[in-house]
C-alpha cells in the first residue's frame, strides 16, 4: 500500500468515484474501505466527525475530507504524474468555478431527479438539462474540460454519467438528445482505463435508487 493510503467510500457515490479516479490517474495504490452509510463506521466517524460522510482519504494516518477538495490534494502530493489542475493561475481558477458548478447545479437538479413528481420533476428536468448545456458550450470543441488532457472539471463531472442511466429514466429524457457533444466526451472519457474502472455500474445504481425511492417514500 502506496504511503499509507486508505479511502473510505460507498460504491454508488459519484463523490467517492472521483476520489477513485484521481488515484487511478496518479496510479496510486490505496486500500479500500467500503462503507454502510445506514450504520457509518467509527473509523468514518473518528476521521470526519463533522460531516460524518464519505468520501475520506485517509494518507499516513491523517484525514482529508470532500471529494473536490481530495481530488486537489492528491493532484499536489502525487504532483509527478497527471497534473488535473492547470499549472496557469486563471485556468486552475476556472477549473475549480466548473467543479463548484457542477456540484452546487447538476448535484441539486440530480437528485430532485429521482426524489419528485409532477411538476417539481418537471422543473428539475429543465435544471438539470440546462446546467448540462451550460457545462456543454464551456467544453466546446475541445476533447475533455482541461483542453488536450484529462483533468480536473473531467474528473469533476464525468462520475456523474453513472447516474445518467438512472436521472434519464427517472425523468423521461435523453441526455444524448440535448447534449450530443456532451456525450460523445462521456464516451471519449470511457476509453480511459482510469475512468472505466473508477464508475459504478449505471444498472446497479438505478436498482439502489429503487430501494431508496421505496425506503423513502419517492415512489
Amino acid at each position: 500500500m502506496a504511503d499509507g493510503v486508505v479511502l473510505l467510500d460507498a460504491y454508488f457515490s459519484m463523490f467517492g468515484m472521483r476520489a477513485r479516479l484521481a488515484l487511478a490517474e496518479k496510479g496510486i495504490e490505496y486500500e479500500y474501505k467500503e462503507e454502510n452509510l445506514g450504520d457509518k463506521s467509527p473509523v468514518l466517524l473518528q476521521m470526519n466527525p463533522v460531516h460524518k460522510k464519505i468520501p475520506v482519504l485517509i494518507h499516513n494516518g491523517k484525514p482529508v475530507c470532500e471529494s473536490l477538495i481530495i481530488v486537489q490534494y492528491i493532484d499536489e502530493v502525487w504532483k509527478d504524474k497527471s497534473p488535473l489542475l492547470p499549472s496557469d493561475p486563471y485556468q486552475r481558477a476556472q477549473a475549480r468555478f466548473w467543479a463548484d458548478f457542477v456540484d452546487k447545479k447538476v448535484n441539486d437538479a440530480g437528485r430532485r431527479l429521482w426524489t419528485t413528481k409532477g411538476d417539481e420533476l418537471e422543473t428539475a428536468k429543465k435544471d438539470f438539462i440546462e446546467a448540462l448545456k451550460l457545462l456543454e458550450a464551456e467544453l466546446g470543441e475541445k476533447p475533455y474540460f482541461g483542453g488536450e488532457n484529462f483533468g480536473f472539471v473531467d474528473v469533476a463531472l464525468v462520475t456523474y454519467s453513472s447516474w445518467f442511466y438512472t436521472y434519464e429514466t427517472c425523468g423521461n429524457f435523453s441526455v444524448e438528445e440535448h447534449c450530443p457533444k456532451l456525450m460523445e466526451w462521456v464516451k471519449r472519457c470511457m476509453e480511459k482505463e482510469s475512468v472505466s474502472k473508477s464508475l459504478a455500474d449505471p444498472k446497479k445504481i438505478y436498482d439502489f435508487v429503487l430501494f431508496l425511492k421505496k425506503k423513502h417514500g419517492f415512489e
